[in-house]
């Protein structure tokens, strides 16, 4: 990891917390424990978690047009498409809840999604302060789905997810970093040393 840009990077999310909460992205791979570590994190930073199954649920619970129309679409069998995602995202966002920021997981997963938020953010007049992404090698994150034996989790479809992951999501790493946005977490380390390291970047302790 690059020391200096990781030192940058650090003083932005720590002033950001020290104004109240924090706008952050996790990024990772399947398995990487994104979901674990955000439970932990948004607890600290005062804000929601908020995963994309999360913010499809919500909207179909709200009962409005939107969610009906993501109810049909999820019934059907069809994945939701990036226009109808993108008015999810924009109405969860501007919920009270995350008016002080989000730990927002599995939204962005590809560039369009990322320049997106952006336009989310910035009409509201927002921005993110922080990407995080979660890095562990791909043999630890098959080792890990392999050991939570479920009924679909065999080796060749583990990695055939992570093959997308890398297609759909690696791009992502490269545009936050050229944004000064990205802190690098090893995720292959205890869970505790994990949630030590995100929650030290926020100037806050664990």
């Amino acid at each position: 990891m690059d020391g200096a840009a990781e030192n940058g990077s650090t003083a932005g999310a720590s002033a950001a917390s020290a104004e109240g909460g924090a706008r952050v992205v996790l990024l990772g791979p399947p398995g990487a424990g994104k979901g674990t570590q955000a439970q932990v994190l948004c607890q600290h930073l005062g804000v929601p978690a908020i995963s994309t199954g999360d913010m499809l649920r919500e909207a179909v619970a709200d009962g409005t047009e939107l969610g009906k129309r993501v109810d049909g679409i999820m019934a059907s069998g069809a994945l939701v498409d990036d226009a109808t995602m993108a008015e999810v995202v924009r109405e969860r966002l501007a919920k009270p809840d995350a008016s002080r920021g989000f730990l927002l997981d599995g939204y962005p997963r590809t560039l369009p999604q990322a320049e997106t938020l952006r336009g989310i953010l910035e009409s509201a007049s927002r921005s993110l302060d922080a990407v995080l992404l979660v890095e562990v090698p791909e043999d630890e994150l098959v080792r890990r789905a392999l050991l939570r034996g479920r009924g679909d989790d065999k080796e060749s479809v583990i990695r055939g997810r992570l093959r997308v992951y890398r297609e759909k999501t690696e791009p992502l790493i490269g545009y936050y970093r050229e944004r000064g946005l990205l802190r690098e977490i090893d995720g292959n380390r205890p869970i505790e040393e994990v949630t030590a390291r995100m929650v030290g970047l926020f100037g806050v302790s664990p």
